[in-house]
């Protein structure tokens, strides 16, 4: 025969499991909406298809969860035992002589978990997704904007220039150049050439290679025409292409891309290493906030839940934003930055959660 205080936890742990899940769902998708419209921006001018934003999609799902996997720990800890508290069923097992510690072995054991999975997420998972989302973009962007130029009408595609040509025999080859180029104000340019190709070199850098065409150059003094008889443009979107950025790098290239630089270069090395040891370490603290925190929402409802759950995460990265650009300019230590909101949560988790079971 199973043990009561066993089948009480079990139905606490599925309740976190199914509310955490739905939790996490919600703010991955709250979250990604931003960059999602960010990168629509680029990838809608040169003709990506639903199933590549359905890949790139998923790609940027471990990079959000860093940050939504202690978010929705807390959540599903306030909503669970906000809703334990309301229909008085905490009241019942103090009664039947479960401490609040034992109350709390579920949370404690579930948040344990998520400390796992935030290091698996922030150490491996992340970086594979964030270099796949760039990857994925640049073979779009090679494979399609050849496509998105098309005949007799201007193209804006790419970053201060304006294409237009006469006819396109095949999706990369042109017939009838005509471009006005403005990336350098004081120096704008107008091409024209007979024929043209787009192509891409294996950076995923795109270029277009002209014939028979001339080069007018206006500049303050006057103006210089140039005819070539081959001719080598290359092209930058509209907005900024992908780049390698510090959340594609695994803990041990940051590590290198640290060392051998003066103090100001290593800070946002160091400071993106602080940030996924410390988010994921959040769950550990978290998992002693959230069932004495619940006490207080629980008579007010999901709402109440939910409500101080966002407010404790956005005073949280509030002061991680703060301290980690008080860092950058040199005002306070790197690791003090980093941590210092972290060690704020952890001693107020733990008064609670001793304030809690004290009562």
């Amino acid at each position: 025969m199973r043990s009561p205080l066993k089948i009480v936890h079990r139905a606490i742990l599925k309740e976190l499991a199914v509310t955490f899940s739905l939790s996490l769902i919600f703010l991955n998708f709250i979250l990604m909406m931003e960059k999602v419209l960010r990168l629509s921006r680029i990838l809608s001018g040169v003709g990506a298809s639903v199933s590549d934003m359905a890949r790139i999609i998923f790609y940027l799902q471990p990079q959000i969860m860093i940050l939504t996997i202690p978010m929705s720990l807390l959540l599903a800890t306030l909503l669970t035992y906000g809703r334990l508290n309301a229909d008085n069923e905490l009241t019942i097992l103090k009664t039947a002589g479960m401490s609040f510690g034992g109350i709390s072995l579920p949370v404690l054991l579930f948040g344990s978990l998520c400390f796992v999975m935030g290091l698996l997420v922030s150490f491996s998972l992340g970086p594979f997704g964030a270099g796949k989302v760039r990857d994925t973009i640049a073979r779009i962007v090679t494979q399609k904007a050849p496509m998105a130029i098309e005949a007799g009408i201007f193209n804006t595609s790419f970053r201060d220039i304006v294409i237009l040509v006469r006819n396109k025999p095949a999706p990369d080859e042109m017939r009838g150049i005509f471009i006005y180029d403005s990336r350098n104000p004081k120096e704008p340019k107008v091409l024209s050439a007979k024929e043209g190709r787009v192509y891409a070199d294996r950076e995923y850098n795109l270029s277009l290679y002209m014939k028979d065409g001339f080069i007018h150059i206006v500049r303050p003094g006057g103006s210089t025409e140039i005819f070539f008889s081959g001719y080598n443009l290359s092209l930058n979107l509209s907005t900024e292409g992908p780049t390698r950025k510090n959340s594609e790098m695994t803990p041990r290239e940051l590590l290198k891309e640290a060392q051998g630089k003066e103090p100001k270069g290593k800070i946002p090395f160091l400071l993106e290493l602080h940030r996924r040891l410390s988010l994921p370490s959040l769950c550990l603290l978290l998992m002693f906030l959230g069932p004495p925190l619940s006490l207080l929402s629980g008579k007010s409802g999901r709402l109440g839940g939910l409500t101080i759950g966002l407010g404790v995460f956005t005073v949280f990265y509030i002061m991680l934003v703060y301290g980690e650009n008080m860092a950058r300019t040199g005002k306070i230590p790197h690791y003090v930055g980093a941590w210092l909101p972290t060690l704020i949560i952890g001693i107020s988790s733990l008064l609670a959660f001793r304030k809690a079971g004290a009562r």
